[in-house]
């Protein structure tokens, strides 16, 4: 099925106004678009003015576009109001996956044939989302992090029915709204960013049942150690610097490799198109430049002097 998407988007729809969808419509908001939203929860257009308004001074810090405001939300009580003319569709239900494949279907039968419809989602397939949808080429998750109206990243996922152009066109808008979005290559539950998330906290959750250091020594080792390199350089980057002057063929030569055995080969590969161009000491010196302004702006948290 061949569908256009829109050449241009002025107006989101956000459905849910909990945590997440308040954060998007913030953040829509200060890019400048209109933003209707839309929830069912008892309260929720208060706490959605509110956390809008909580999230306003970030992103004045963070910059507003020149037409930001946040005179252009407006809530209104029914989904089918809130889809019918908007131009992307930004679903951030709670995290239950019946309810989200019945919503993704109703705003799929409300809204224009050309709009995509992201899900929030932070684990569940896009193929199963759109499962009952008439038009499911054009459903993908667009997984964000917390707070999601200052974290870059989204993950954008699309299923088995998925439209590329619909993938394409989600990158290219995420990406105009100043995200940093990655798209995946196939779909997996939890995506990248979460999994990695997740294996972390069960490792960390093992050492202090084997007595090995309490969960306030956890958030130290991760915040005052790899939290602040992360930031900067991820663990595929960190290889090839961790391997001083002879960069990842160093390392792997001198650690080991722990991967597939032959696939050193591919991974070598991988690292030296990306960053074979630059010198060791100059990627040494953009990571120090980089930790010095996070080291040099880092507030201690509430309670530590």
């Amino acid at each position: 099925m061949s569908t256009n998407y829109p050449a241009e988007v002025l107006r989101v729809a956000c459905v849910g106004a909990g945590t997440i969808g308040s954060a998007w419509a913030a953040y829509f908001l200060a890019r400048g678009l209109d933003v209707v939203a839309t929830d069912p929860a008892v309260g929720a257009r208060e706490r959605l003015n509110q956390n809008v308004d909580d999230a306003w001074p970030k992103l004045e810090q963070l910059g507003l576009s020149s037409d930001a405001s946040r005179d252009r939300l407006i809530f209104v009580d029914q989904l089918e109001d809130a889809v019918k003319d908007a131009d992307f569709v930004q679903e951030s239900a709670p995290d239950d996956e019946h309810l989200k494949i019945d919503l993704i279907a109703r705003i799929d039968a409300a809204c224009l044939p050309g709009t995509v419809i992201a899900s929030s989602s932070s684990k569940f397939l896009p193929s199963r989302l759109s499962a009952q949808c008439a038009r499911p080429e054009r459903v993908i998750v667009g997984h964000p992090f917390v707070p999601a109206y200052l974290v870059p990243l989204v993950e954008v996922v699309g299923g088995d029915a998925t439209d590329p152009a619909a993938l394409d066109w989600a990158m290219g808008f995420y990406r105009r709204v100043g995200k940093q979005p990655l798209r995946l290559k196939k779909e997996i539950e939890s995506y990248i960013a979460n999994r990695l998330q997740h294996a972390i906290y069960l490792e960390a959750l093992s050492l202090v049942e084997q007595g090995i250091c309490d969960y306030q020594d956890i958030d130290n080792a991760v915040t005052w150690g790899p939290g602040l390199r992360w930031a900067v350089q991820g663990p595929i980057l960190h290889r090839h610097l961790g391997g001083g002057k002879g960069g990842v063929r160093h390392m792997i030569d001198h650690f080991g490799w722990n991967g597939v055995p032959g696939g050193e080969v591919a991974f070598i590969d991988a690292v030296e198109r990306r960053w074979g161009d630059y010198p060791i000491t100059e990627l040494e010196s953009w990571r120090d430049d980089n930790l010095l302004v996070m080291l040099e702006g880092l507030e201690p948290p509430p309670g530590e002097a």
